[in-house]
């Protein structure tokens, strides 16, 4: 494929519509009219600092791990920040698909298949897509060998890859986005290993709430074993709605996890068109709620070097 040029992902100085609210603490007291979504960024939340590795993950499929992975890296790279976003989620390889590799003409092409196998490096399988300052590792139906073949030091494999990037000195990526599967599998427990934050995008409906039981274990198990630096820095409320019900999950989310940010992210129907034109939300609809939602997220996770 011979390289075209790269798309810039557009900066939203003029924010779109009704930007949220960013508070210490919610007022459980609001009555019910005059309450609005609001960010919550407790006095104990600590902003990333790049480098900086994150693992989105829910075991639960569609509390928009994939799209939060996407429009939190289109965000980060308006920013100016250099991301790469690692697919490793083999049930649809969904994000392969939205944030299409674009391969080389001649030479293998490489996964993330291929770097816990041992064929490659990292590098050797990250991409450049359309957009500018964005990077893929793909993946695909392939990736679910991992699990089954279960290759010798399979659990560390990401991390060590990152470190291996990192003996040069300034690593290549100022972010990583790692998009898990909705499962628990090895694949996911890897992608935890090699991270210094977890995001945890749900869906605000009753049955995600069952799944984080279970992720919240996997989370302390790999926290107590594995690596000891990983922490949640931000619970994304995906496809929000006011109602009593959104309310509750996020007081919930909140004394679950008293150190991370709760943002919510409202609904919205370009979000979801979003995929099928292959683009950011942020490109295909930057006046959406979607778009303003994720790009205040982005900055009270990440600061853009614009904002810092």
């Amino acid at each position: 494929m011979t390289e075209s040029p790269r798309t810039a992902l557009p900066s939203l100085h003029s924010p779109p519509g009704d930007r949220l609210e960013i508070v210490t603490a919610w007022n459980a007291d609001t009555p019910y009219q005059a309450w609005r979504p609001q960010i919550l960024v407790p006095p104990t939340f600590r902003p990333g600092l790049a480098p900086r590795v994150f693992a989105v993950v829910n075991q639960k499929g569609g509390a928009g791990k994939t799209t939060s992975a996407v429009e939190l890296a289109a965000a980060w790279a308006a920013a100016g920040y250099r991301v790469r976003v690692i697919d490793a989620d083999h049930q649809e390889a969904a994000l392969s698909v939205w944030l299409v590799p674009q391969y080389p003409d001649e030479g293998p092409r490489h996964s993330l298949r291929s770097v816990f196998m041992d064929e490659c490096t990292l590098a050797e399988a990250t991409y450049p897509t359309r957009f500018a300052g964005v990077d893929v590792v793909p993946s695909g139906l392939d990736l679910v060998r991992v699990e089954y073949e279960r290759p010798i030091g399979a659990e560390r494999a990401l991390a060590a890859a990152l470190e291996e990037e990192a003996e040069g000195g300034t690593p290549p990526y100022d972010v990583t986005l790692i998009d898990g599967a909705p499962s628990l599998g090895l694949v996911t427990v890897a992608a935890l290993a090699a991270s210094d934050e977890v995001l945890v995008p749900i869906k605000v409906g009753g049955l995600d709430m069952h799944g984080m039981r279970s992720l919240h274990r996997t989370i302390r198990s790999v926290q107590r074993k594995v690596n000891a630096k990983l922490r949640v820095g931000a619970v994304l409320l995906t496809a929000w709605d006011k109602s009593d019900f959104a309310r509750q999950l996020a007081a919930k989310v909140s004394e679950d996890y008293p150190d991370a940010a709760v943002i919510p992210i409202r609904r919205s129907v370009r979000a979801a068109e979003a995929p099928i034109a292959e683009e950011p939300v942020r490109a295909y609809a930057p006046k959406s709620t979607a778009a303003g939602d994720y790009d205040q997220a982005a900055r009270v996770i990440l600061p853009g070097r614009t904002a810092a």
